[in-house]
């Protein structure tokens, strides 16, 4: 029968006219509940989604599962997976690391040693910026967020921002000095 629904959901496709087509997975229960809320998010038809299947654009690519990916304006690394254990040692297959004139494939042991440097970067870059911003003095917040209000007061906070760069450009301009002067 799934030759048979294949060519019926073919078919269908072909006669609606909304751009839309039939998608079908057979998925182990086991992993459903995981996986569909992850699907639900990646087809929405919005800029969550867009997002998301943006996100998704380096896995896409990847020969191997990627593990992490690190990237900076001119570098990226890469750490492959699957993770493989060997005694009591969980080691990734590899890695990929791009910069300005180099690409070099790094070794387990390599993406090792890099994937803990690059961990432990964003641990001191984290907790300095705590410590600059004296963010222990405050109350420990949810990591929910609810969207229905903080979207919209960001998107304001960007717009106010947006807007006073333009007005700042326009004086600019008009005192031919650039952006830039005091």
């Amino acid at each position: 029968m799934p030759v048979f629904r294949k060519a019926m959901d073919q078919l269908a496709d072909l006669l609606r006219g909304d751009r839309m087509i039939t998608y079908r997975a057979y998925i182990d229960a086991r992993i459903a509940p995981y996986v569909t809320p992850l699907f639900d998010k990646i087809v929405a038809d919005d800029e969550d989604g867009d997002t998301f299947r943006n996100s998704l654009t380096p896995w896409r690519w990847a020969q191997r599962p990627p593990i992490a990916i690190y990237r900076g304006d001119v570098s990226t690394c890469r750490i492959d997976g699957p993770w493989q254990v060997a005694d009591d040692h969980w080691l990734p297959l590899g890695g990929l690391t791009v910069t300005s004139g180099v690409t070099a494939h790094l070794n387990p042991f390599e993406a090792q040693a890099l994937h803990k440097r690059m961990q432990q970067a964003i641990d001191d870059t984290t907790l300095a910026w705590v410590r600059k911003h004296d963010l222990r003095s405050h109350r420990r917040g949810p990591e929910e967020i609810d969207r229905s209000v903080a979207d919209p007061a960001a998107k304001a906070m960007i717009l106010a921002w947006a807007f006073g760069q333009r007005e700042a450009d326009a004086l600019c301009e008009a005192c031919r000095k650039g952006p830039d002067h005091g």
